[in-house]
């Protein structure tokens, strides 16, 4: 019998997906055959989809990743980015099911976050796995740069009001601000595949290099990839010249440093509001205070 960790499940109920719970284990049944693999523990810490371990019949050790069903769900958008960037970058794609959400991947070991190195090498491994996986992309049907700005500033809007503002208006009206100069900046010419989520918690080890899992996707201009890099540890961030951690970005891969600065004030309050809504602190409250003391 399979588990479903309690955050999964709990998801899954908000999002009226209550068939998808009943259906599961039968649906892992339908993959183990079709696939030849075995499925065994899931993996506790999932949030978005049932994540469990499994073996192929050759005894290549896999992942087995079912996304909860629902309207728009994220299926589509990772099998498609992974598909894309054909192991570079990018855990590599065994298989897959676009209808039920289902893909088969390569297991990888620890993450990033767990060999605790230090935040300096860190970004160099993080900006070392993007470049792996930027190339054009046109028409692939991943969301644009434009609307990922749009998308996130909707959200932004809604939930620092849902949320009782939890932090200082000047902070939303820097990020707002900021997030329309990027929607405007979109160019389908310079727009490459990102990954969308770059953090040491998605970065895991290959062999003696590493690689991402779990992309969001998208077709952007670069410096958005690399405006998380600007929202993640927001404690060091801001306990010296916050900028300076945006030149560096920029130069590391030869980009634009304001717009780098200008992704990660949009990521840091965006980022900052879900982590509130969904109880992940101290995360959401370290990211919305290095928001406030960001706003130029």
């Amino acid at each position: 019998m399979i588990e479903i960790p309690e955050v999964v499940r709990n998801k899954a109920m908000a999002v009226g997906a209550e068939r998808w719970i009943t259906e599961l284990e039968g649906l892992v049944a339908e993959l183990e055959t079709r696939w030849n693999i075995i499925v065994g523990s899931s993996y506790p810490d999932a949030t978005e989809a049932f994540v469990a371990q499994a073996m192929r019949d050759d005894g290549a050790p896999l992942v087995l990743k079912v996304h909860i069903k629902r309207d728009g769900g994220d299926a589509f958008a990772e099998i498609t980015t992974l598909k894309i960037a054909n192991g570079q970058g990018c855990v590599r794609l065994i298989d897959h099911d676009f209808p039920l959400g289902a893909l088969l991947v390569e297991r990888l070991g620890p993450s990033l976050r767990h060999l605790g190195l230090p935040i300096e090498r860190r970004h160099e491994i993080l900006c070392d796995v993007a470049e792996q996986m930027w190339r054009p992309a046109p028409e692939c049907g991943l969301p644009t740069g434009r609307q990922m700005a749009v998308a996130r500033m909707e959200t932004i809007r809604t939930l620092w009001e849902e949320l009782d503002r939890p932090c200082a208006e000047v902070a939303v009206d820097y990020a707002l601000m900021c997030g329309e100069r990027r929607a405007a900046a979109h160019d389908d010419e310079r727009a490459v595949l990102i990954h969308g989520d770059v953090h040491q918690w998605n970065t895991l080890k290959a062999g003696d290099r590493f690689k991402l899992v779990d992309p969001d996707g998208g077709l952007a201009e670069a410096e958005c990839e690399l405006g998380v890099l600007m929202r993640e540890d927001p404690v060091e961030l801001v306990e010296g010249d916050p900028r300076e951690r945006s030149r560096y970005l920029a130069a590391r891969c030869d980009l634009d440093a304001d717009a780098i600065w200008e992704w990660g004030a949009v990521e840091r309050v965006w980022n900052g509001l879900l982590c509130t809504r969904d109880d992940l602190q101290p995360f959401g409250r370290q990211m919305l205070a290095a928001a406030e003391l960001c706003v130029e």
